[in-house]
C-alpha cells in the first residue's frame, strides 16, 4: 500500500530514499506496526537505540508511514563541509550538545515541530548499555521539545536492527535475513505537566514516562515484560559515549 504523504520530501531526502530503500528492503524484512498512532502536524517520535544500523531502519519506517524523517543531529556533523550541507538539505535538525543552555540546544527541534515536522529523538543518546538491549534511562531533550511546544510524544520501539549489525560491530550479518520490527504506541500522557514551569524535576518525570512507554512497546514486540527499573549507565559506572566494551586505558575518563 502506498502511504499517504503527510510531509513533503526535499530533493536531498528523495535521493536518499531512492538509493537506500531498495537496499534496506533487500537486506531486511520489515514489520511496521502502530501506524494509526502517528498524528498529523508536528510531533516527537522517541525511540530506542540498539545498533548503528537502526537510524536507517527507523527512517525507513517513518518514510513508509508518509512522513519525512527529521533526526536530531550534532551541529558539528552538520557543519562538516559538503557532507554537512547535504545532510542539512535532507531536513536533519541541528542540536548543539556543547551548549550550556539546554533550551537553546533544542531550539531548532522546537522550531521544526512548530512548523509541523515530525522530529525523531533517541532519548538514550547512544546505543543502550543494557546487557539485554532494553532501553536505558533517557536524557531530557525529547521531553523539553514536547513541553515547550505542547506536541504529542509517540513512543516507538524497534527490534531486529541488532541482528543486521550487532552493537558496535563493524561488519553486518547478511544471513539469515534479519526481520526488523518497528512499533509505534499511543502518545505518552504528559497532560498534567503541560503549562507548568519546565524544571529539572518536570523534565525528569516526563522523560521517565517516555522511556517507560518505549520499553512497554518493546516488551510487546519481544513478548516479555520489560525490567521494572531501566538500566542507568551512570550508576553502573559505564561510559556514556563510545564502545563500552573497548578496553579502558589508564587515565580514561568515564563520563
Amino acid at each position: 500500500m502506498v502511504p499517504v504523504r503527510r510531509e513533503r520530501r526535499g530533493w536531498a531526502l528523495t535521493i536518499c530514499v531512492w538509493l537506500l530503500r531498495p537496499l534496506l528492503m533487500a537486506l531486511t524484512k520489515q514489520s511496521f506496526r502502530g501506524l494509526q498512532h502517528l498524528p498529523t502536524g508536528g510531533f516527537v517520535m522517541a525511540g530506542n537505540h540498539i545498533s548503528h544500523s537502526d537510524p536507517l531502519l527507523f527512517a525507513h519506517f517513518v518514510n513508509d508511514a508518509g512522513y519525512a524523517p527529521h533526526f536530531l543531529a550534532k551541529v558539528s556533523v552538520l557543519n562538516v563541509p559538503l557532507v554537512g550541507r547535504f545532510i542539512r538539505s535532507t531536513g536533519q535538525i541541528a542540536v548543539d550538545r556543547g551548549c550550556n543552555d539546554a533550551a537553546r540546544a533544542c531550539r531548532d527541534a522546537v522550531v521544526a515541530v512548530r512548523r509541523g515536522a515530525s522530529v525523531i529523538v533517541y532519548p538514550e543518546g547512544t546505543i543502550t548499555r543494557d546487557p539485554h538491549l532494553w532501553p536505558m534511562t533517557g536524557r531530557t531533550g525529547a521531553a523539553r521539545v514536547a513541553l515547550e511546544t505542547g506536541c504529542p510524544v509517540i513512543p516507538v520501539a524497534q527490534w531486529g536492527a541488532h541482528q543486521l549489525l550487532p552493537p558496535y560491530a563493524r561488519r553486518p550479518r547478511l544471513f539469515p535475513r534479519a526481520t526488523n520490527v518497528v512499533q509505534a504506541g499511543p502518545p505518552v500522557d504528559l497532560a498534567d505537566l503541560h503549562g507548568r514551569p519546565i524544571t529539572v524535576d518536570v523534565l525528569r518525570t516526563a522523560t521517565d514516562r517516555i522511556m517507560r512507554a518505549i520499553a512497554e512497546q518493546l516488551g510487546q514486540i519481544r513478548g516479555e515484560p520489560p525490567p521494572a527499573e531501566l538500566f542507568d549507565a551512570r550508576t553502573a559506572g559505564m561510559p556514556l559515549t563510545g564502545n563500552p566494551n573497548r578496553p579502558r586505558r589508564p587515565g580514561d575518563q568515564r563520563q
